[in-house]
């Protein structure tokens, strides 16, 4: 049986394409911090491949035979919230556990049946300290989804987590792992009583922070490759710059268009077909309609104030807001769930092409779906669009509708720029494409719309650009600086 690219949950080698875990982390940095008895933070968004880098770094740890590893996941303390009893106790529950399935020995549960009369605030320091007696080597514990906790249960777990660290490695774990999305220093966590505490002087203990990256160009070309092995089914070599584009390395993105161009494709489950570019193109509108769960998390966050406050201006080409005026704390937390990318010396973006066209085109949605706009109004003899009607008929549109239409986006100060796109998705749904570019301090949107003029991978295909701008000075001005950007953008892409 062939193996499949990988959506949900953990990789399994043995049935998933796979790359090496243990290359995606700096081991030899790991390993240092474990030997030195350090205690730190590994983060990176969701779907990244956290949890798979954690369990071969476990295993890779128990077979050197120098420590006892074990990986623990406490996202179930969630839904307990500030009831700190409740989240302790599932911790220490959670930790016997896969202490027990890592020894192979029933004999853990008495450590913690030992320490269930300790105080809620003990509770777990105690048990890790007993935890760590009982142990004939020492213990490096990895806690993952730690930042899944909240308020109080979050603060006592950490405060815990830091109370024996003068113990270790006889009676405390000799290193700690946190694993979650963003770094400990930048939780802040409200208390019951509304006060707020950091993460970083709840646990000020922490030695350094890594970041799990994304794929490499190199690392997706390895991947799917694995599938051309097995399977003898070849993707076009002009794929991967569209894969990149796409995706940037994330993970799951990586692995969901593989997944949907060689499998949920049905007609490309015969190994003997080449997968094209085209192909891929398809199989991204496919997964951006569909909103598979990675992609409806990622949309729902949209909706949060400090989500807005970074994600608006970048839509809108705010020249202010480029210019330093978001939090830096809503710029990390948002950098922190994947959604942008901060690039030395360079304005920050929306991480990659997906995200670019999700995110527009779920803002717009219900604009889409309202509007009575026909592609076939726009469609000359070729199948080619008009443009020149198209724009023509846009511009009445926005003088009648403008106000009305505007005034129903949670992102208005993006209006102008997503009521055009929402016209434009309505015309190009079903027989094209639109690439966008934009971000901070570029002045402006770059759009491409891609309309294939016949079937098939290597046909006629109709390009056209398009800068969207905000008249913030002169006409003539805008006009000029727009013809030339206009015009460069229009050299890139073959327009």
């Amino acid at each position: 049986m062939e193996r499949f690219f990988n959506t949900a949950g953990p990789n399994r080698p043995e049935v998933e394409y796979t790359l090496d875990p243990l290359k995606r982390l700096d081991l030899e940095e790991i390993l240092a911090l474990i030997a030195q008895g350090k205690y730190f933070v590994l983060h990176a968004p969701r779907q990244t491949g956290k949890t798979s880098c954690m369990l071969a770094l476990r295993d890779y740890l128990n077979a050197s035979g120098e420590y006892i590893a074990v990986y623990a996941n406490v996202e179930g303390g969630q839904a307990s919230r500030n009831d700190v009893q409740s989240v302790v106790k599932s911790t220490a529950d959670t930790l016997t556990r896969e202490t027990r399935l890592v020894l192979g020995d029933n004999s853990v549960n008495e450590v913690r049946d030992g320490v269930q009369t300790q105080g809620k605030d003990s509770m777990l320091s105690e048990f890790l300290s007993q935890l760590c007696i009982f142990l004939s080597k020492p213990l490096v514990l990895i806690i993952d989804e730690i930042d899944a906790l909240v308020g109080d249960s979050l603060v006592s777990v950490l405060r815990q987590l830091r109370a024996g660290y003068a113990n270790r490695p006889k009676a405390f774990p000799q290193t700690i792992i946190l694993c979650g999305v963003r770094d400990v220093r930048d939780y802040r966590i409200v208390l019951s009583n509304q006060d707020i505490v950091t993460g970083g002087s709840a646990f000020n203990i922490k030695a350094e922070s890594l970041r799990l990256g994304n794929f490499s160009k190199e690392e997706i070309h390895e991947l799917y490759m694995q599938h051309t092995n097995e399977t003898g089914q070849q993707f076009d070599e002009a794929c991967f710059p569209l894969v990149w584009n796409a995706t940037e390395g994330q993970p799951w993105l990586v692995n969901a268009l593989a997944r949907e161009v060689t499998w949920s494709m049905k007609e490309n489950r015969d190994r003997s077909i080449t997968i094209t570019p085209e192909m891929m193109y398809k199989a991204q509108e496919k997964l951006i309609y569909r909103r598979d769960t990675h992609i409806d998390i990622l949309i729902d966050k949209l909706s949060e104030p400090r989500v807005k406050r970074v994600i608006e201006p970048i839509l809108a080409n705010n020249e202010e807001a480029a210019e330093g005026l978001i939090p830096s704390d809503d710029i990390q937390y948002v950098a922190d769930m994947g959604l942008i990318k901060r690039e030395q010396a360079k304005a920050i973006r929306i991480a990659n092409g997906i995200y670019r066209e999700i995110i527009p085109r779920e803002l717009t949605w219900s604009t889409q779906e309202t509007m009575v706009q026909q592609p076939q109004w726009y469609q000359n003899s070729d199948g080619s669009i008009n443009m020149e009607k198209l724009l023509l008929d846009f511009q009445q549109f926005f003088r009648e509708n403008s106000d009305a239409w505007i005034g129903k986006f949670d992102y208005a100060e993006a209006g102008p720029q997503l009521l055009l796109q929402a016209f434009l998705q309505r015309i190009v749904n079903g027989g094209g494409y639109i690439d966008r570019e934009y971000g901070l301090g570029r002045k402006r949107t770059d759009l491409l719309i891609r309309k294939p003029l016949t079937d098939g991978y290597g046909g006629s295909v109709q390009r056209i650009v398009l800068e969207l701008k905000i008249k913030r000075y002169s006409l003539e001005r805008t006009i000029d600086e727009g013809l030339l950007q206009t015009a460069d953008y229009m050299d890139g892409v073959g327009s």
